[in-house]
């Protein structure tokens, strides 16, 4: 039992090792700083999975930091929910960083391997804290670590985009800390078990700020999701930075639509009164908006990498519709689209940074050009993410889309949810077949190759990994499915949660 509490804190100090070691043994002996950074994904990794496989009991554990207890110290949760989070992150951290050091990009700056470690400490704090204070700090240390990683490899467009994005993330970061204001002053607590007790107790002079400081964690979270009109931020930070950094970003997102299902259920459920549900009237419009202008993004980008990132956008959109309902069935359908999808985006983007640095000074504009080496094989991995994104067979995609119109279904509104869903993905069909034809079938094969830096084929190995991890989540779509409606029947019972963070509960 020992071994299994200190276990939780594992996915948080594992990295908090790796980074420092990675950042003072870079210069003199840069292989140190990569078989830490290596080192540390592949740790994080198997706590992730030993934490999954201890959390699939169905018991809630809490870890009281110090040995302080909740409410008045930190406190991390472990539940499926957060280990299913922390096995993602670690799966595609490990991922990108192969890829990474395969094709050189972490040779592009100084501090990439220590930058990429505090980005995996922000994440995996931000996914197990029971605390919404914490929550804020976990988002702090992984935006950081994530202005650098934008600026990685350097550009006056990489400068220009990550201007506007420590900006906006400031700004956010002002907005949660006076939504934090409002509810430590309407309530004494923040922590989030606590918090769900006393927002329900509140008295009717209290439901207006209540729910002031409800809508105001909604916009917070809304914005680290992208959600319009909250997401011009996105395309162009994504399009704009190295691909390889844009791959890890695909979490980026889920972080805040994470948030959401965490806090929503939890704090404003049935019992928060004029709060109940703040997110509900406005989720779904907004859900429906961002699918749309993320694959009209789509069929209107001009290079892969723009493609990519208003993917991820579109992708969004279509994962927040099954959870405005905030039901439990459409929660697990977005869980499972959740994973699907940022495996699917990282995948997508991995395969235009393979294309670029064979394409010279083509880049991955989408227009015709030469024949490049390897042009059939990047083809294939292009081919294959953009069935992933659209949601076609017989990839993960098409298993979730299923899923999300089923869960959708029972909702009032249901044929508008359907409409969307499947006008997006006709909108991204058109938009990734008119790109892949222009640089992959168009090319002109008259026309000398294009000359360049020999590539090796092990460049394609993380993007193939990627693809191949999808279709094992297509193959084990009943056992994943099975698993996120584990985690969502325990998102949608509360009390339980309470009662493992307060005491009550003892797996």
């Amino acid at each position: 039992m020992i071994a299994i509490d200190h276990l939780i804190v594992a996915p948080i100090v594992i990295p908090a090792l790796a980074a420092p070691l990675a950042l003072l043994a870079r210069r003199r002996r840069r292989w140190i700083g990569v078989m830490a950074s290596f080192a540390g994904c592949v740790a994080m990794l198997a706590a992730a999975l030993a934490l999954f496989g201890i959390a699939a009991d169905d018991a809630i554990r809490a870890y009281a930091i110090g040995n302080w207890p909740a409410p008045f110290g930190i406190v991390l949760v472990l539940d499926r929910l957060s280990a299913g989070m922390l096995v993602l992150a670690a799966g595609l951290a490990l991922v990108v960083l192969i890829h990474a050091v395969i094709t050189g990009a972490d040779r592009r700056g100084w501090h990439f391997h220590s930058l990429f470690q505090f980005q995996l400490l922000g994440l995996n704090g931000a996914f197990l804290t029971g605390d919404l204070f914490n929550l804020f700090v976990f988002f702090e240390v992984l935006l950081i670590a994530s202005y650098g990683l934008m600026l990685h490899g350097q550009g006056a467009a990489r400068m220009k985009a990550g201007i506007g994005y420590v900006v906006i993330n400031i700004v956010g970061s002002a907005l949660f800390l006076i939504a934090l204001g409002l509810l430590y002053g309407l309530t004494g607590t923040l922590n989030m078990a606590d918090l769900a007790r006393r927002v329900a107790s509140l008295g009717p002079e209290d439901q207006g700020l209540i729910r002031i400081a409800g809508l105001l964690l909604a916009a917070v979270f809304g914005l680290k999701a992208a959600i319009v009109p909250l997401h011009l931020w996105l395309p162009r930070t994504y399009a704009a930075t190295m691909p390889v950094v844009a791959a890890l970003f695909a979490i980026l997102t889920k972080v805040g639509v994470y948030a959401m299902i965490r806090v929503v259920p939890l704090v404003f459920g049935d019992d928060a009164g004029a709060a109940a549900w703040v997110p509900a009237p406005w989720l779904l419009p907004a859900a429906a908006l961002t699918g749309i202008v993320g694959f009209i993004g789509v069929l209107a980008a001009r290079g892969m990498r723009e493609q990519a990132a208003f993917a991820i956008l579109g992708s969004t959109g279509t994962l927040l519709l099954a959870l405005g309902g905030w039901t439990p069935t459409g929660t697990a359908a977005a869980l499972y689209y959740l994973v699907h999808s940022t495996l699917a985006g990282a995948a997508l983007f991995l395969a235009a940074d393979v294309t670029l640095r064979r394409r010279g000074q083509f880049g991955d504009a989408a227009t015709a050009g030469p024949r490049f080496a390897g042009q059939q094989a990047a083809g294939l991995l292009y081919l294959a993410a953009a069935i992933a994104v659209v949601g076609l067979p017989p990839l993960s995609g098409f298993v979730a889309k299923l899923f999300v119109l089923q869960a959708t279904f029972a909702l009032p509104g249901w044929w508008a949810i359907w409409v969307t869903v499947l006008g997006t993905t006709l909108i991204g069909v058109v938009g990734f077949s008119r790109t892949g034809s222009t640089i992959f079938w168009k090319a002109d094969c008259r026309a000398d190759p294009i000359a360049g830096p020999a590539r090796h084929a092990a460049e394609m190995a993380a993007p193939a990994l990627l693809i191949a991890l999808l279709g094992l989540l297509t193959i084990g779509g009943g056992w994943a499915t099975a698993q996120a409606q584990a985690a969502a029947a325990q998102v949608f019972a509360p009390a339980r949660y309470v009662a493992a963070v307060l005491g009550g509960e003892r797996p």
